[in-house]
């Protein structure tokens, strides 16, 4: 069970620092999207890790059910 958590944090590790390498692009004068401007952007990134935060963390408790189940029979 130990295992597959790290394993789970790692892919999550991995996950995260792909993102990270989208944003080191060359910074260029971009014109901000109406969504930007009005600050709505922050919104739509809080939902969207919450929702990512709320899978992984049904995901491992799937894995930890799975996991007690076939160490009883």
């Amino acid at each position: 069970m130990v295992k597959r958590i790290k394993a789970h944090i790692s892919l999550l590790a991995i996950m995260m620092l792909t993102v990270i390498g989208a944003y080191a692009q060359d910074t260029q004068e971009v014109v901000a999207s109406p969504m930007e401007s009005n600050g709505k952007i922050y919104v739509v990134m809080t939902v969207c890790l919450v929702i990512l935060i709320a899978f992984l963390a049904y995901l491992v408790r799937i894995d930890m059910k799975i996991s007690k189940k076939e160490k009883e029979g």
